[in-house]
């Protein structure tokens, strides 16, 4: 079988090699994130309550592009730690409100400072200047990727990325 030429193809491609980065990423975020009790998944929620200064179930799901049945068992997790609160919203009955609670913060921030050293350690090989110039690049990208997608979608008033 014969190959066929690449014309006008990038010498280097950068696919592989940021699957292999988030991989080597995520792995060691996993086991810093473990003895604390937490999954990514968490960590994400604690960091949208902080962020937010809480919000509704609904909301929450929505931004998490969760369904609805798993973020319930999500917060029934984080809830269970007393890490989260979920009450009724005064203005509508029919809704739960989600808080990030004092001992969540807490969680978080040492989550936080974990998952620093991480990436210290994954990209240790980078001095400061660059790593602020590979996270720009990256928010570009995805940033630009985002604003595309709600274009073609139309869904901005939804989506907070955007």
């Amino acid at each position: 079988m014969t190959s066929l030429p690449v014309v006008n193809q990038p010498v280097h491609r950068c696919g592989a090699l940021l699957e292999h980065l988030a991989r080597r990423l995520r792995l060691r975020s996993e086991s810093v994130l473990a003895p604390l009790g937490l999954r990514p998944r968490h960590l994400v929620a604690l960091t949208v309550l902080r962020d937010r200064g809480g919000s509704t179930q609904q909301a929450l799901a929505s931004t998490l592009e969760m369904d609805g049945t798993n973020v319930v068992g999500l917060l029934n997790d984080l809830e269970a730690e007393k890490l989260i609160e979920r009450r009724r919203s005064p203005e509508d009955r029919r809704r739960h409100v989600v808080e990030l609670t004092e001992a969540g913060a807490k969680r978080l921030a040492k989550a936080e400072f974990a998952l620093a050293a991480v990436e210290d350690e994954v990209l240790g090989a980078l001095d400061h200047d660059q790593r602020e110039t590979l996270y720009s690049l990256l928010q570009q990208v995805a940033t630009g990727g985002m604003e595309a997608a709600c274009v073609e979608v139309d869904v901005c008033d939804e989506a907070p990325p955007c």
